[in-house]
């Protein structure tokens, strides 16, 4: 299935790419996804939600790595796009995701052997679960929202739009859609570390272990708590925010995925 859904997204990419993002077509940018375009990338996407689950739940246990993490973290990332697809034109989004998903749905075929986790059978596990994997599907999104506008942004101060951003809406727009998904994203990431110490004293007996995940999850909830301040009480936006935004990401994305990509690929455990 991860074949088929890498397939499909590669597909609609390069249909995309042909039809809306290059040659004269680009002078006239269309209304968004085409129903057609809307069924595919449906499809998709479900088709990617069934590989995961596949490699994730092996049979009575459940497995999770890194290759897995940015595949979760990709899909989440493409079915939020999608349903934002029906209320705002967001073409230019689909230059960085759609490619960037057909590498995630192939990645927990490449790397197969994840860690087998325990507790899986424990409901506050699995909320706290899906918790993280929401919240970093969320960041995600805002990074790839945040490269868009550093684009964007760069080629207007060069005065020279790429009629491949012509279909985006203005950058305040965009900043403010950044925003809203920061902060969803970050009550999200605030409930995952809380519920992270309430369920590592009920199984193990203590609140917080500081390892190498823990730090990059505090680290990157301080960034992120830092943005916001600075955006409500003096406004920061533009370059600021940007560069915060995908220091927080890069933080998070180095809590889990990165750790267990040292451990799994070049620690071979």
């Amino acid at each position: 299935m991860h074949l088929l859904a890498a397939a499909l997204y590669a597909g609609l990419a390069v249909h995309l790419w042909r039809t809306r993002w290059r040659g004269p077509v680009l002078d006239q940018p269309s209304g968004g996804l085409r129903l057609g375009e809307r069924g595919l990338l449906l499809i998709a996407l479900v088709a990617h939600a069934v590989s995961l689950r596949m490699a994730i739940f092996d049979g009575g246990s459940m497995r999770f790595g890194f290759a897995i993490a940015l595949s979760v973290m990709l899909w989440l990332a493409i079915a939020l796009y999608w349903i934002e697809s029906f209320y705002a034109r967001m073409e230019g989004l689909q230059v960085i995701g759609l490619p960037a998903a057909a590498v995630a749905a192939l990645l927990p075929g490449v790397f197969a052997e994840g860690h087998v986790l325990a507790n899986a059978g424990s409901m506050a596990f699995r909320l706290h679960f899906l918790m993280a994997m929401l919240a970093y599907s969320l960041f995600t999104l805002a990074a790839l929202h945040a490269l868009l506008m550093a684009t964007a942004e760069k080629s207007l101060h060069r005065g020279r739009i790429s009629p491949l951003l012509a279909g985006l809406p203005p950058l305040l727009t965009m900043e403010a859609l950044l925003f809203r998904l920061i902060h969803v994203a970050f009550v999200l990431l605030t409930f995952t570390l809380i519920s992270g110490v309430f369920f590592s004293e009920t199984l193990f007996g203590k609140a917080l272990s500081f390892n190498h995940k823990t730090v990059f999850a505090i680290l990157s909830w301080l960034i992120f708590a830092a943005l916001l301040a600075g955006r409500h009480l003096r406004g920061w936006r533009g370059r600021i925010a940007l560069r915060w935004t995908l220091a927080g990401f890069a933080a998070l994305l180095l809590a889990y995925v990165g750790s267990r990509f040292v451990l799994e690929v070049i620690l071979g455990r």
